[in-house]
């Protein structure tokens, strides 16, 4: 590197100097060596020339030395110095004739002299060398050079010697200079000096393959020719050293669950040994468990197997304890036992114990064999027999030297029975519940419980049972509650059918019985467990008589009603009931047909025969409804409104929706339809008897007939009418000639004057006499009825009639008028 490079490199470490100088004139210290100092300066306008002259610090006014430099430089260097001595610098710019336009100062020291050569060089590790050296008057620190032929290039900085060079290269050769730094710079470095670092440690792995040995591995270490691998035992101050050329070595012979550090370094061709490795702990395998026991332990109901062994002394560390068993059960524990959990009821067991630590595991102990406590019996079955005794059966189990069984009766009673073989007879009573259980018993205990069995024996026959008959097909039976019954089955039987009702309540209703028939009544009471006791008393019950089917309604007439129907039953009364608008009617018989009498005219009726016998009623038959025969109208008049026209009308009739009127006489008849009560009848003949007649009809279409007292229509009125003129102011009224028996007035009605005259049956005239002329007359000709009433039907005709002085002159017609 040359010297420019180390100037500018001590510029950048901050090497200061002060400068003076008039404010366009300056000038600093570029860099600075033992002997020189390189200054730079701004260009002055007008300088032909630049001087540099040097003075010491102590001396400012006696320039020891100085330098000439062109108008066109602007840094320069002054030399031939002494190392590390206070300067002060002046630079001057000169005109052409040497005139001094202006100057500017500075002051800096030079750098120390060059050191002494490093005086020795130790490996301190694989990566690290101790250089020792003798300090530079002057120097406030210590640049030191590391560099070697692969192109490493590195300065390290100190205070002091001894220094430590790290983070080298093992097993690599090394070139070492020094350089003095103060504050104006550094030293030119010293003669180098060679050094090698040593091999580097091996890397070791160790494991512990039993509980009395110690393998230890590592990768090679290049260069080396040997190894020293050295251990010890914690606790103890004797340490074993073993060298070899191979990359591992096998320590055997040591303690069980021990703690061993062990070490190793590598020896270079040179014969160095290389850097030692850290101490690896390593512990051996824990001894093998001894003493190992088993037992039976339970927990919150869940039975386990407590495995328990004796603690080796003198183990380092904490071992775990490792327990198996042949049936897929193991546990772990840091202290002398652990429960294998949960175990089944006869099981046979082959246990081991194995201890581990960090090093890995011991060898399995020796097997235990252990035979669990037995199974609960099971298949608990319980038969009874007649005499009141109950035998407790069971199935044996594995493993189980004999056994006990426990009954439990349901007042509270308690009875025990051992035995070695399968089964256990006690004394059972009717309608009690037993809780039965049987343990099994071996050497490591008593069995779980097992099942219990819980048996009931048939209830007992229920008391006070009574049957009644709430309907026509339904049987209710009552019966007092038996002790233990469950579920009570009531059977109704006959010679056709079993109808059947189960309920828990001590009442049941036997419904949809065949009627009219006899039942045998059984009421069994059941468990769900024991069963039903069908040994209880039976009931015989009728039941109410079968209804009357097949009604038939018969009208003997307008009144009376004969009802027939189907007779089912053994032995019945039957009542027919008609159910009417005013009330009920009935009639009883034991056979198949009764008359209902005294029905009433237009009323409904509801029909139903209902049977009855010591057993109850029957239902009522389907009922058959009837009208009898609308009512006929109590009244009817017959009111003539023209000659050939008449107004019927006629009172309520009870039952009637429509009628038909009819008027018959041999000249003819007149008919009217309606709903309303009155009637217009045309074509009426007049001077005519007429029979009257009418159907009334109910809104079923019954019809009755009804007569009534006959009627006559009204004299014919006279036709033809003409008038005649007679002396005297007189007229005669002719018609013409009708073989009636009545008599007929005439009647002139006038303003003034009315003239009447009558003509005696068999005449067809009648004269009226002085008439007063000059007015207009009404002219009625009518027949008298045999009361001697005028008929009122007769049409008027007008008249009027002139004057020839007093006297009647002409009588012109003015027409015919109709009656109001």
């Amino acid at each position: 590197m040359g010297a420019l490079k180390w100037l500018v490199f001590l510029v950048f470490l901050n090497i200061h100097s002060q400068a003076t100088a008039q404010s366009d004139f300056q000038v600093s210290v570029f860099s600075t060596t033992s002997k020189t100092v390189i200054l730079r300066w701004s260009s002055y306008s007008g300088a032909a020339s630049y001087k540099i002259s040097a003075a010491l610090s102590s001396s400012p006014s006696n320039p020891i030395a100085f330098v000439m430099f062109g108008p066109n430089t602007v840094m320069g260097s002054i030399s031939s110095l002494s190392q590390d001595v206070a300067y002060i610098f002046t630079v001057e710019a000169l005109n052409a004739t040497g005139t001094v336009l202006n100057s500017a100062s500075t002051q800096t020291s030079t750098a120390p002299d060059m050191m002494d050569p490093i005086k020795t060089v130790k490996p301190k590790d694989s990566k690290t060398l101790m250089v020792e050296f003798s300090p530079k008057t002057g120097a406030t620190s210590y640049v030191i050079r590391v560099e070697n032929t692969n192109g490493f290039f590195r300065e390290d900085t100190t205070s002091s010697s001894p220094a430590e060079i790290m983070h080298l290269e093992p097993y690599t050769e090394y070139k070492l200079s020094i350089m003095a730094v103060n504050d104006a710079g550094r030293s030119q470095p010293s003669s180098p000096v060679a050094a090698k670092t040593v091999l580097p440690p091996p890397q070791l792995s160790t494991s512990s393959p039993s509980n009395d040995s110690i393998i230890v591995t590592w990768p090679p270490v290049a260069h080396a020719v040997l190894y020293t691998v050295s251990i010890y035992k914690f606790g103890l101050n004797t340490q074993e050293k073993y060298n070899t050329s191979n990359t591992n070595l096998t320590f055997s012979g040591l303690d069980a669950g021990s703690l061993y550090a062990i070490k190793s370094s590598a020896w270079d061709p040179e014969g160095r040994e290389g850097e030692g490795s850290l101490y690896v702990n390593q512990t051996t395998r824990p001894p093998i468990p001894s003493s190992v026991s088993v037992s039976v332990v339970r927990s919150n109901n869940v039975a386990g197997l407590s495995v328990s062994w004796e603690l080796s002394e003198d183990v380092y560390g904490t071992v775990e304890y490792h327990v198996t068993s042949d049936q897929n059960l193991n546990c772990n524990s840091t202290s002398s036992s652990c429960t294998l959990s949960p175990v089944g009821c006869g099981e046979v067991h082959t246990i081991h114990v194995t201890a581990s630590n960090e090093a890995g595991p011991s060898h399995p102990s020796g097997p235990e064999f252990f035979i669990t406590f037995p199974c609960p019996p099971e298949s608990l079955t319980l038969v009874e027999s007649p005499e009141g005794n109950c035998t407790l059966t069971w199935n044996t189990v594995p493993y189980a030297d004999a056994y006990e069984a426990f009954v439990k009766k349901g007042d509270g009673g308690e009875a025990t029975c051992n035995s070695t073989g399968n089964n256990c007879t006690y004394q059972c009573q009717c309608g009690y519940t037993y809780l039965m259980s049987v343990l099994a018993f071996n050497q490591a205990g008593s069995s779980p419980e097992g099942k219990i069995l819980n048996y009931t024996t048939v209830p007992c026959c229920p008391e006070s049972v009574s049957v009644s008959t709430v309907s026509t097909d339904t049987l209710e039976i009552t019966w007092t509650a038996s002790r233990r019954a469950e579920l009570y089955q009531t059977r109704a039987a006959d010679n056709s059918e079993v109808i059947l009702c189960n309920d828990t309540a001590p009442v049941c209703a036997l419904s949809d019985l065949s009627c009219d028939s006899s039942y045998t009544v059984v009421v069994t009471p059941c468990s769900e467990i024991s069963g039903c006791n069908h040994a209880c008393k039976s009931h015989t019950r009728d039941t109410a008589p079968c209804m009357p089917a097949n009604l038939i309604l018969n009208p003997k007439n307008s009144s009376i009603i004969s009802v027939s129907w189907t007779a089912n039953n053994r032995a019945a009364n039957y009542t027919v009931s008609a159910d009417g608008e005013d009330g009920r009617r009935t009639c009883t018989t034991s056979g198949n047909s009764c008359d209902i009498t005294e029905l009433p005219c237009g009323s409904s009726f509801e029909f139903s025969v209902t049977a009855t016998s010591s057993a109850g009623q029957s239902l009522p038959s389907f009922s058959q409804s009837l009208e009898t025969d609308p009512c006929c109208p109590g009244s009817l008049t017959v009111e003539q409104v023209t000659q050939a026209m008449s107004n019927v009308s006629w009172s309520h009739a009870k039952g009637a929706q429509s009628f038909i009127t009819s008027l018959t006489s041999l000249r003819g008849h007149a008919r009217c339809h309606t709903q309303d009560s009155h009637c217009l009848m045309g074509c009426i003949t007049c001077g005519t008897n007429y029979t009257v007649t009418m159907e009334a009809f109910s809104t079923s279409g019954r019809v009755s007939n009804c007569t009534y007292q006959g009627f006559s229509s009204s004299p014919c009125c006279p036709s033809g009418i003409k008038l005649y003129m007679l002396a005297s102011n007189s007229q005669r009224v002719y018609w013409r000639s009708t073989a009636s028996s009545h008599s007929t007035l005439v009647e002139m009605v006038g303003t003034n004057n009315n003239y009447t005259c009558t003509a005696s049956p068999g005449e067809n005239s009648c004269d009226v006499e002085n008439i007063q002329c000059g007015d207009m007359y009404r002219l009625v000709v009518a027949p008298l009825t045999p009361e001697g009433s005028k008929v009122l039907l007769c049409p008027h005709r007008l008249y009027s009639v002139t004057c020839i002085g007093s006297n009647i002159g002409t009588v012109i017609y003015r027409g015919k008028r109709s009656v109001n």
